[in-house]
């Protein structure tokens, strides 16, 4: 973005595409309160204290109505941008808000690039970076934990944690730096000790936060949840008892599900995109074996596995081999032993290897909902691994974990250096990355180049 852009004054849309009741259309900038005041009929608005509605008309330069408005005024340094900002009210014809934002445009405002609004508020300091990134998370939030996480880091429950451990870390690092200073004197500022103690310190808490990154990365984005298994296992009945619902077409014909068909389970606020998929066999024509491809492909894709076997059909073994066909590195599974309605006497511990613990076998009978209630319980359980609670600082930012994940290593460094009584100067390095680190976190250093690319994700408007 060219930063000469930011001193224009910028208008754009706020409101979803289609029709509305209302529609705003907003503008922010040095000259938003008097441009818009052209433009409207009613009291003047350069004369008018700052967080004030007012009614009146939008015409245009003959002095033709556009229409009705509401006009809001946030005067500098009150509003979300530290800019005077204006928002205009209006009806939510499509027609009308693109009228109204020609006429804009034509007295002077440019139309806003994606996130501008909030890029704006940002360099104004009115927020810090994970901050910002925390509004387009709260926009796209679909569930009340993914509501709960991106408030707290708005609100700077993230930010603050990062920055009193960075400024624990800049104070020893300005010691050692001063030390460097006084090098022939061969004195020590910085107690070695208490540095040591402040590292081991830091990076106990940074892996806390990088250890909540599987639950918040779930919570925001959804958990990719594959049911898997052969034909007539039951995997459409079970998605149909999971979702509460007949969603996917039950049928003793083996073969019915040949397309893969997904739909979202909320559990404590955690999405689960269940995937339903074709059953497991050696394919009977040509659609059959896309179907069963398709299966692969989400399982490989996926995070969870829910593997649903028939307790009368199969043997351990062949549950076993099936096994041995489906996990991947990397994703949990969950078997789900079906039908025990039919053979109650099965015993899950028969299943057990060293592959499949019985803490994730599930007996079921999908038809009669048995224990639905439970295989949901270790789904959640699953995701949160029983150490991380929402109500903590949970990191849901792939860019903030890699930071992280960063600074944790140039830490690394920084003790591996005293161990090793490496010349200060390399150890001053190595904090200074640290620092870096950290410092992309909340935008307390240079990172021009990461601002385009985090703004460019945000709607127009915002």
């Amino acid at each position: 973005m060219n930063y000469k852009l930011l001193d224009d004054t910028i208008v754009a849309i706020a409101t979803p595409p289609g029709l509305g009741a209302i529609g705003v259309i907003r503008l922010s900038g040095k000259h938003a309160i008097s441009l818009c005041n052209f433009a409207f009929k009613g009291k003047n608005l350069e004369q008018q204290k700052s967080h004030t509605i007012h009614f009146g008309t939008i015409r245009d330069e003959r002095d033709k109505i556009i229409d009705e408005v509401l006009v809001s005024l946030f005067i500098a340094p009150r509003s979300y941008t530290k800019e005077n900002i204006v928002e205009v009210s209006c009806h939510g014809s499509p027609y009308v808000l693109q009228q109204i934002v020609e006429l804009f445009i034509r007295l002077g405002a440019r139309m806003a690039q994606p996130g501008e609004f909030t890029m704006r508020a940002f360099l104004n300091g009115q927020m810090d970076l994970s901050q910002a990134e925390a509004v387009a998370d709260l926009i796209a939030s679909e569930s009340e934990s993914a509501h709960r996480i991106a408030m707290q880091q708005m609100r700077g429950g993230f930010s603050d944690e990062i920055a009193e451990l960075r400024q624990e870390l800049i104070d020893f690092a300005g010691l050692i730096e001063l030390e460097l200073d006084f090098s022939q004197e061969d004195v020590e500022f910085a107690d070695r000790s208490k540095l040591i103690a402040l590292v081991h310190r830091i990076q106990k808490l940074l892996q806390g936060l990088m250890n909540s990154f599987q639950l918040g990365n779930a919570i925001k984005n959804g958990v990719s949840t594959v049911i898997a298994g052969r034909p007539n296992a039951g995997k459409s009945t079970l998605l149909n008892a999971l979702l509460n619902e007949d969603r996917a077409i039950v049928s003793e014909i083996a073969g019915t599900t040949r397309d893969t068909i997904e739909e979202v389970l909320n559990i404590k606020g955690v999405q689960f995109r269940l995937i339903d998929t074709a059953g497991i066999r050696e394919a009977g024509d040509q659609i059959e074996a896309i179907g069963v491809q398709k299966t692969m492909e989400k399982i490989a894709a996926s995070t969870l596995l829910i593997y649903v076997f028939d307790v009368i059909e199969l043997s351990p073994e062949e549950v076993w081999a099936d096994l041995e066909n489906l996990q991947k590195e990397g994703i949990h599974t969950l078997a789900v032993a079906n039908k025990m309605d039919l053979n109650p006497y099965t015993k899950p511990a028969d299943f057990v290897s060293d592959k499949l613990l019985i803490n994730n076998i599930i007996t079921t009978s999908a038809l009669n909902k048995m224990n639905i209630e439970y295989l949901k319980e270790k789904l959640y359980q699953s995701v949160i691994s029983g150490e991380v609670s929402p109500d903590n600082t949970v990191v849901s930012n792939a860019r903030h974990y890699a930071a992280l994940q960063n600074a944790y290593t140039s830490l690394d460094a920084v003790l591996n250096g005293f161990a090793s009584q490496i010349p200060a100067d390399l150890i001053a390095l190595d904090i200074r990355h640290a620092l870096q680190y950290l410092g992309e976190i909340t935008g307390d250093i240079g990172v021009d180049n990461l601002l385009e690319s985090i703004f460019s994700r945000f709607c127009i408007g915002k």
